[in-house]
């Protein structure tokens, strides 16, 4: 089975695949002060009797990149590894100014999308930050836009207002809210539905084609039923992207 790991700035999402199919997934918080001695304990609670045969990894936090790759060395020493990195096939052609600086889940995302979808497509993967990747209809990463995420917008506006604070994260009765809670949960749910939904069709007027659009990541499933332009739903693309550029370097 392969052992896909996600780790993003909030959360890593860790995934067990057998063949195509996802069989369990979880999702932790990413620690970056995390020892590999403490990852290791993680995974194996994780894990449980998972019999494991390889490792796909992304990440893009520098510091929880680290020990994880000193936990993958002492736990799955004579596995094969994959960790995507500048050098890494993908086979994704990354045509933005500076290659260097595409995020390996942004890459990961766009590998999974064309694979599932064709081209031309837009991922919005929902996390951190609001993130639209935008594939060309030859699976290149052509760029994209990137945009605060939900939980930072609210964050924000709970430290620097005094009177607001934050709330939970649930469509309130009605866009106009009747109270301050209520009005903050339009905001952030309304809100960034309206931002995605003008930037995905400024995005297709400007590739001039409907380009397929992809919802992803944690905070998808709160913006999914308020979007006019959402298309599909695939909450583990990034895994998927991972298991395919296992298969293309093993």
């Amino acid at each position: 089975m392969l052992l896909a790991i996600d780790v993003g700035n909030t959360n890593t999402v860790v995934g067990v695949f057998a063949g195509d199919t996802l069989v369990d997934s979880w999702r932790v918080r990413t620690d970056p002060h995390s020892t590999s001695d403490e990852l290791v304990l993680l995974y194996r609670g994780l894990l449980g009797d998972y019999e494991i045969s390889g490792v796909s990894i992304c990440s893009t936090v520098p510091a929880a990149l680290r020990e994880l790759r000193r936990m993958v060395v002492r736990a799955y020493r004579d596995l094969p590894v994959v960790i995507v990195e500048p050098g890494t096939r993908t086979g994704v052609p990354i045509l933005i100014d500076n290659p260097k600086e595409a995020g390996a889940d942004r890459i990961m995302n766009t590998l999974a999308a064309y694979h599932l979808y064709g081209g031309p497509a837009i991922v919005v993967d929902f996390g951190t930050s609001t993130n639209l990747d935008v594939v060309s209809e030859r699976g290149e990463f052509v760029g994209g836009a990137l945009a605060p995420g939900i939980e930072i917008a609210l964050d924000a506006l709970a430290n620097r207002a005094a009177q607001l604070r934050k709330v939970e994260l649930v469509p309130p009765r009605s866009v106009i809210g009747r109270g301050t809670v209520e009005a903050l949960q339009s905001g952030m749910i309304y809100g960034v539905a309206g931002q995605v939904d003008g930037l995905v069709r400024r995005i297709r007027a400007e590739l001039g084609t409907h380009a397929t659009a992809i919802a992803t990541g944690g905070l998808a499933s709160l913006v999914l039923k308020e979007s006019e332009t959402l298309d599909q739903h695939e909450p583990h693309l990034t895994l998927i992207g991972l298991r395919l550029v296992f298969e293309k370097n093993r």
